[in-house]
């Protein structure tokens, strides 16, 4: 009697459930009631506004989403628009913070604050670039291009282009003369990753690469150093002694001319 009693309350504990889902299913018992669908499209932009400000990304994006899709036309659409991308560059998603900007740019692209997105795409890359480089004691030197490097200076460098006038240009060219100077770095890295490893003709390669890519970034004087080296490890003796010109040409008073062989020699097995 018993058993039957409790077989008895596991089928009525089971049609339960079952009716319960049915009725959750037909709208009798209605989700979570979204506050937000009454919000006009200035609470919504205050509201993701606040959200960035205390570092609520997702929220903010969620926000502006909701903005951009229930009033897609007007200027808070557009601003949105134009968030979007800096908070997802503020949660560190390069990728959908460059998607959201080359949308921007395709659906506005006459738009009065263009050059801020330029400015922008070219900051989301920086900030990729300056990851890079920053791990470059870390890493072998050879592992990986520093693709964003260059597409934050072409970013930069579109900006300066189409809006010499814009207040974020002076920035970006500061921004640029640095990327110059760090590509310049990694090819002098890799150049003398080569030289260690007896890999001379390479070397020199890479070395003459960073000088006629960047002839005016500071790495150029020991760039050249390379150069002759490595020319001098090959017996390469007119290369080597035109490479010598040059950089005592440019470089008079060098640390690398004015040093002894001993303090050379303890160069290269720094490096």
């Amino acid at each position: 009697m018993q058993k039957k009693l409790i077989n008895r309350t596991i089928r009525l504990t089971f049609l339960l459930v079952i009716a319960l889902f049915g009725l959750s299913a037909c709208g009798l018992f209605p989700e979570k009631y979204d506050e937000s669908k009454t919000w006009s499209a200035a609470r919504l932009y205050q509201e993701a506004k606040t959200d960035l400000e205390n570092g609520s990304y997702d929220s903010a994006i969620k926000n502006l989403e909701k903005l951009e899709s229930r009033f897609p036309f007007g200027t808070y659409a557009q601003q949105a628009q134009m968030d979007i991308p800096y908070v997802y560059y503020k949660q560190g998603d390069q990728a959908q913070a460059l998607a959201a900007i080359e949308r921007f740019i395709k659906l506005h692209p006459n738009h009065n604050n263009l050059d801020y997105i330029f400015y922008l795409r070219g900051l989301v890359n920086f900030n990729d670039q300056v990851n890079f480089f920053q791990s470059l004691a870390h890493q072998d030197m050879t592992e990986r291009d520093p693709k964003a490097a260059r597409e934050a200076f072409d970013a930069f460098k579109a900006l300066a282009v189409r809006f010499p006038d814009s207040k974020y240009t002076p920035d970006a060219l500061l921004r640029m003369k640095y990327l110059v100077n760090t590509m310049a770095q990694y090819d002098l890295h890799v150049a003398k990753y080569y030289y260690r490893r007896g890999a001379y003709l390479a070397a020199a390669n890479r070395a003459q690469s960073a000088i006629k890519e960047y002839p005016d970034a500071p790495a150029i004087e020991e760039a050249l150093f390379v150069l002759y080296n490595s020319y001098d490890k090959m017996g390469l003796i007119e290369l080597r002694d035109d490479a010598n010109r040059v950089f005592i040409k440019n470089f008079p008073t060098s640390r690398f001319t004015q040093a002894s062989t001993a303090e050379v020699k303890s160069w290269w097995q720094f490096w």
